[in-house]
């Protein structure tokens, strides 16, 4: 497996059901911009539409809320129980447990309306978080196979439910019912259960519905760094990755991997530059992230003959991470 810099789908603790971790949410609010309304505080959530990027800016004192509470919108009166079919009681009755922090109870309900694909996809989402992958998958699948229904019932009940994939410090990837995000929710799934193949035909899909997502892009690269030895994977990390520009902590991953690709294509020169390019910004970036890049622009050194550069490099780093893996017997220090 390729190294991993940030906390992807391990819904535990990494992500969470609407960005906490013992608190469930729900947000409302247009494209791009989230309230987002739980015990524990409100927050807005502002960002780029189609990107999967976004920031948020909390609230403890809760000071502005939606029109409607999410509670509200999850209760259903007398009368009308009375005309709702049973599996979709069940969907609300889920939804408002787990919006009250009752997760074993919502999974039950959920899963009691297994033919409602919201229901199957919000379940699937759950059993992630428990790291339940196999029944995560099952679900996940089944609500993507539902096409048209993914997203009708919580369209019906005017809710906007989020999960929160985080790719790097205070950058997170909006995860919903929809192809995309149950996608990118099943690449992970995959990831977790070391199934390179199906998780690259997710990304395959992903990569035509949202080209220019640079969260797809990252978890493209990985998984592709992961199947190394395939040309064609490599040609395409390579091509994909050729207009990324070092802008945010992802473009900073994408450009490890661009690096790797091309160093594997036999173009050292080329990959240094690159990493050159990738270690410059630092602010934002994960310790271990910046580590790597220079541990790998080390190893390019000697590949080419810069040996003390290399060695320069090397023990760099080990005065900033002695333990980092292999370093002190590359420094010959054990």
């Amino acid at each position: 497996m390729s190294l991993r810099f940030w906390q992807r789908v391990r819904l535990a603790p990494g992500v969470t059901l609407n960005l906490s971790k013992s608190t469930a949410s729900l947000s409302f609010g247009p494209r791009g911009a989230k309230y987002t309304v739980s015990p524990r505080g409100n927050r807005t959530t502002l960002g780029l539409p189609g990107t999967g990027l976004f920031y948020t800016v909390h609230d403890s004192k809760g000071a502005a809320r939606p029109h409607t509470a999410a509670r509200d919108k999850l209760t259903l009166g007398f009368f009308r129980r009375l005309v709702t079919p049973p599996e979709e009681k069940a969907f609300v009755d889920g939804l408002r447990a787990l919006h009250e922090s009752e997760e074993d109870e919502a999974l039950s309900q959920l899963e009691t309306a297994d033919s409602l694909a919201d229901a199957t996809w919000m379940a699937g989402m759950i059993r992630l978080k428990r790291g339940a992958f196999a029944q995560a998958r099952l679900h996940l699948e089944t609500a993507l196979a539902a096409g048209d229904e993914l997203g009708v019932h919580f369209s019906k009940y005017d809710l906007a439910p989020l999960i929160d994939l985080p790719i790097a410090k205070d950058v997170f990837a909006h995860v919903s019912p929809t192809e995309r995000g149950t996608r990118l929710a099943l690449v992970e799934i995959c990831e977790a259960s070391e199934d390179s193949s199906d998780a690259m035909m997710h990304l395959d899909q992903l990569l035509e519905i949202a080209p220019d997502d640079p969260v797809v892009l990252l978890s493209f690269v990985q998984v592709a760094s992961d199947m190394s030895g395939e040309c064609d994977l490599t040609r395409r990390v390579v091509a994909l990755s050729a207009g990324t520009q070092n802008h945010t902590p992802i473009d900073t991953g994408i450009l490890l991997y661009r690096a790797r690709a091309l160093a594997a294509k036999g173009l050292p020169d080329a990959a240094i530059e690159v990493l050159t390019r990738a270690g410059r910004r630092r602010k934002g970036r994960p310790k271990r992230l910046l580590q790597q890049i220079r541990y790998d622009r080390a190893l390019l050194y000697e590949e080419v003959g810069r040996k003390a550069q290399a060695r320069r490099e090397f023990e760099k780093l080990y005065a900033d991470a002695p333990g980092f893996e292999g370093l002190a017997e590359r420094l010959g220090l054990r």
